[in-house]
């Protein structure tokens, strides 16, 4: 994949990456010579988006099936991740989560 330069990208603007996808789906822009930022557009970029949130939901499908979640309140759920503890929630979340590790 040749990169668009940061000078093309000056002295044509959008029209240099329209070229560039015009061939493929991404493009690469160089910077002084190094690849800096890749551009897409927006139905490509949907894609990998769709793509990303389909493997996160199979993690969390995965994850519950192996037994590693906690059920807890909101306000448990709260206390635990901002490192509060309350006696009766802070036992109740760690049996959870030993059981669930």
């Amino acid at each position: 994949m040749l990169p668009i330069t940061a000078n093309d990208l000056k002295t044509k603007g959008v029209a240099a990456i329209e070229a560039a996808l015009s061939e493929r789906s991404e493009a690469m822009i160089s910077v002084r010579g190094k690849d800096r930022f890749v551009v897409m557009n927006v139905d490509h970029y949907n894609y990998l988006r769709e793509c990303e949130l389909e493997a996160a939901f199979a993690q969390s499908r995965a994850d519950i099936e192996a037994g590693r979640f906690v059920r807890e309140s909101a306000q448990a759920h709260v206390n635990r991740i901002m490192g509060r503890t309350n006696q009766s929630n802070s036992r109740l979340a760690s049996k959870k989560i030993k059981r669930a590790a």
